[in-house]
């Protein structure tokens, strides 16, 4: 807790967020008509979620959910650039960013549990219908939400947000051993994984320009993960994520029955998750839309720009003309 406060202090003091916003991170909200971003706490059962917000509450909202090691942060350069039509709000999971996560014991970090968290998060701001955009861990999250509330989903941005066995890399081996062999050794060996330069190497990875990724993105995240008690937090996560891949034929099944609209927006550099991930969504909805992005796992630190227009025309095609 004390530390969060020491870090959203540098970060106003380094420009990265605003005076304002810092201001507002407050337990009840004022909500904000604008492109500016505003920041805020909100209690959701045990858990004080933060999250950022802009764009007019009465337009459409994109519920935006990010990944493995980052927050909302990662999408401080999409949200202004939806704003314009859209609500946009982009929570920071338990155990990541700012959201004041309980300790181990008293909360299980699971992604059944997390995604229980981010659901009743939208239930408390009154969210009833919202596009998805899932990155990385956002994307078990956001299966989930949309295979339990089909109805409330008006579309689905994948951007390197995998749910087929065959977009997951030789990345993944490590990972892989734990799961089936969940000893405190295989446990130790994914601990460099939290490490600033591996950090720092999942962003500067299948960059064209590595100079173009902000340093502030890796320095940030290797901060907060770094908190006392979070490196099991994301040990039990890394564990976790084995059911999120036994559930991939439930979320192919949602996509089968529902045809929401779909666009994965690839990093095609990505270590991790493979463009290979990114076409099968055609298998199961052909009307799915694929691009590709010469970059890596964090694309939208370089290639917002170019995405984020494909963004937000896929989003007026299917949810405001809707």
């Amino acid at each position: 807790m004390k530390l969060n406060h020491l870090i959203f202090s540098a970060l106003v003091s380094i420009g990265i967020v605003s005076g304002t916003d810092a201001g507002a991170a407050q337990p009840t909200p004022s909500r904000t008509a604008s492109r500016q971003v505003s920041v805020h706490y909100v209690q959701v059962d045990d858990v004080k979620v933060f999250y950022r917000e802009a764009g007019d509450p009465s337009a459409p909202t994109v519920l935006l959910l990010h990944g493995f090691p980052t927050s909302s942060f990662m999408y401080r350069n999409l949200i202004p650039m939806l704003a314009d039509r859209y609500h946009v709000i982009a929570p920071d999971l338990p155990g990541f960013g700012f959201t004041e996560s309980p300790p181990r014991g008293q909360y299980n970090y699971t992604f059944d549990n997390l995604t229980h968290t981010i659901d009743r998060f939208t239930e408390v701001l009154a969210l009833k219908h919202y596009a998805l955009q899932v990155f990385d861990y956002g994307a078990p999250v956001g299966w989930r939400l949309a295979s339990a509330h089909a109805e409330r989903v008006t579309a689905i941005i994948s951007q390197n947000g995998n749910a087929y066995e065959e977009g997951l890399s030789n990345g993944w081996d490590p990972i892989r051993k734990y799961w089936k062999d969940p000893t405190d050794a295989n446990r130790d060996a994914l601990r460099p994984f939290l490490k600033l330069d591996a950090i720092k190497w999942q962003y500067t990875h299948g960059v064209k320009n590595p100079d173009e990724v902000a340093p502030e993105s890796y320095t940030l995240d290797a901060a907060l993960v770094s908190r006392t008690g979070n490196d099991e937090i994301q040990l039990d996560l890394f564990r976790d994520y084995a059911n999120n891949v036994a559930h991939y034929p439930d979320y192919q099944a949602y996509f089968r029955k529902y045809h929401p609209p779909i666009l994965a927006v690839w990093g095609e550099n990505d270590p991790f998750f493979l463009p290979a991930g990114a076409e099968a969504y055609k298998r199961d909805d052909p009307n799915a839309e694929i691009h590709f992005f010469d970059t890596g796992h964090f694309a939208l630190e370089t290639d917002v720009s170019e995405m984020g227009p494909v963004i937000h025309e896929f989003l007026d095609r299917n949810v405001l003309r809707r």
